[in-house]
């Protein structure tokens, strides 16, 4: 059995470009936080209701959660940590709809990770100037090398955390399914889906639900304890 994303169709030009279930899934999930964001970002007024003020209270919450981890003076990357929690939520929650989460993909995590890694060193960078890089000197010359493999480290871990956890209660899932659909067939219930109608609502609630949640606060709040390490 694959649990690797399939190839739903190619592009027809560059000698064919696949475009995986990851891909797709991806589109989709970019599709409706785009609408939800022209859709909340409409009709503001001084007196908030309705909409406004869920809209409201959501950019409040990413804004305050910002500004207590890195501090007021980096208020300025809620914009980024908002935009990651929720591109990472509906990607890990997409297997509710019986959809392949895009984040089950390493491309997907990695490809994350590498722009939170871009972030963190060009923010030290920023604030630092030249001096940051005296930082992989310490506390002496010669953990020069350990210090530049730590740090090489900080994408890896976070794009395996994330995509580990999620690969893998699909592929419980997937065997879940396989062996109550067996049981099913077994007991001669093989036309009746009683069993995977029931069972798998527990574990959906957990896998999908409770870990990807979780899973999804994780990564956000570990790329903003890197920036703001590497900003202090």
């Amino acid at each position: 059995m694959e649990f690797g994303p399939k190839v739903l169709f190619e592009l027809p030009f560059l000698g064919g470009i696949p475009i995986t279930e990851t891909v797709v899934n991806t589109w989709i999930i970019m599709i409706v936080l785009t609408v939800f964001a022209v859709i909340g970002g409409k009709g503001f007024k001084k007196i908030p209701k309705g909409k406004q003020n869920v809209v409201e209270v959501i950019v409040d919450a990413i804004n305050n959660l910002t500004m207590q981890t890195m501090g007021k003076d980096k208020k300025a990357f809620a914009s980024y940590m908002g935009s990651l929690f929720f591109l990472l939520l509906f990607a890990n929650l997409l297997g509710l709809l019986g959809l392949r989460p895009p984040t089950a993909d390493m491309n997907t995590t990695f490809a994350l990770a590498i722009l939170t890694f871009i972030i963190i060193h060009s923010s030290g960078v920023k604030r630092k100037g030249l001096g940051y890089f005296k930082g992989f000197l310490e506390p002496f010359p010669l953990l020069l090398p350990m210090n530049i493999i730590s740090e090489i480290a900080t994408p890896i871990s976070l794009s395996f955390r994330l995509f580990g956890n999620i690969v893998g209660g699909l592929i419980i899932m997937s065997l879940l399914y396989g062996g109550l659909i067996g049981i099913s067939s077994m007991v001669g219930l093989g036309a009746f889906p009683i069993f995977q109608a029931g069972i798998p609502v527990v574990f959906h609630l957990y896998f999908d639900v409770f870990a990807g949640v979780l899973q999804t606060f994780i990564f956000m709040m570990l790329s903003m304890v890197f920036i703001s390490i590497a900003m202090d």
